[in-house]
């Protein structure tokens, strides 16, 4: 149908990369990549090894691939990064952040100079990436305030005490909100209450630690997460960050008795099965703090952890 040259042009008119390599990792072939605003060329890379040209730990893994395409002789997609830091030689022209690919790959059914083969269809898949990510930021975060929000909060909550469960590490949480909130949205309007919300939002942000992972929980209610923090160590931070609110909110022009937060703060306990029973002590020390006056932070009591014998 086609002429041997013919068929290598249409091979070479390929917007996608397309890699022939050998199970030692020989670059056989390169055919196809004809789309520049993604690739570069791709044939000075025949005869050479995935060893010369990738770092470890990539290469190892684009060779176990391989292994695993042939291995299974059927279709076998991946997904996978390329950076600066993954290609030997490359010059400081080469791209800032990592590209992404979607890889698929073949076996061969015929060797090529003795050793098994595949063909290896590489696709840039980088803005398909970001966008993903995008989305995924979109789902984990709230609207308003840019925090984490209450179902990334419960998974964070319950990655933490399986490791608690597992090493005993000291973790803590602090569940806050803002005083009076109704009150304050009769004076001075939703709006107000709003931008109230935000800035506990911002406090947030620029008071806590690197690891501490702070999120709006609903409403005016926020919790944040303490990891590899005892109460003891956790009572200082959720002071700083209360009077933190309260020194913002009264910049806001808010009136006093609106101006502040109340918390409660509680520990992981031996005792905990499940996030519930964590929620629930902070929740029980919040109220308290309400109970007691307001503007304060209430340490949940619980029972001690102890060895097993």
């Amino acid at each position: 149908m086609f002429s041997l040259s013919q068929t290598l042009s249409i091979f070479a008119a390929l917007p996608d990369p397309v890699f022939i390599l050998t199970r030692s990792g020989r670059y056989a072939a390169v055919l196809g990549g004809s789309d520049s605003r993604y690739y570069h060329d791709g044939t000075t890379l025949i005869g050479q090894y995935i060893p010369q040209v990738i770092q470890q730990p990539k290469c190892e893994w684009f060779l176990s691939q391989i292994a695993q395409a042939l291995l299974s002789r059927r279709l076998w997609v991946v997904e996978y990064s390329l950076g600066g830091n993954d290609v030997k030689g490359l010059t400081e022209q080469g791209p800032a952040e990592p590209i992404w690919f979607e890889g698929r790959v073949q076996a061969l059914d015929f060797q090529i100079e003795g050793e098994d083969a595949v063909v290896w269809v590489a696709s840039n898949i980088t803005r398909r990436h970001q966008l993903e990510q995008e989305l995924r930021e979109r789902c984990e975060r709230d609207p308003l305030t840019q925090l984490y929000n209450r179902r990334k909060l419960l998974k964070l909550l319950t990655e933490n005490l399986t490791l608690f469960q597992r090493y005993q590490t000291p973790t803590s949480i602090l569940i806050f909100d803002l005083d009076n909130l109704k009150k304050l949205n009769d004076s001075s309007g939703h709006l107000m209450g709003d931008k109230a919300i935000v800035t506990l939002g911002e406090v947030c942000l620029a008071s806590l630690r690197t690891q501490d992972i702070a999120s709006r929980y609903g409403g005016d209610e926020f919790v944040i997460l303490m990891p590899h923090t005892a109460a003891e160590q956790a009572l200082p931070i959720a002071e700083r960050l209360r009077n933190e609110c309260a020194r913002r909110l009264s910049a806001l022009g808010i009136a006093a008795e609106c101006a502040s937060i109340s918390g409660g703060l509680s520990e992981f306990q031996c005792s905990d099965t499940s996030i519930d029973a964590v929620v629930s002590r902070a929740d029980g020390a919040l109220y308290q703090a309400k109970a007691e006056g307001r503007n304060r932070i209430v340490l949940a009591k619980g029972p001690e952890c102890t060895e097993s014998p």
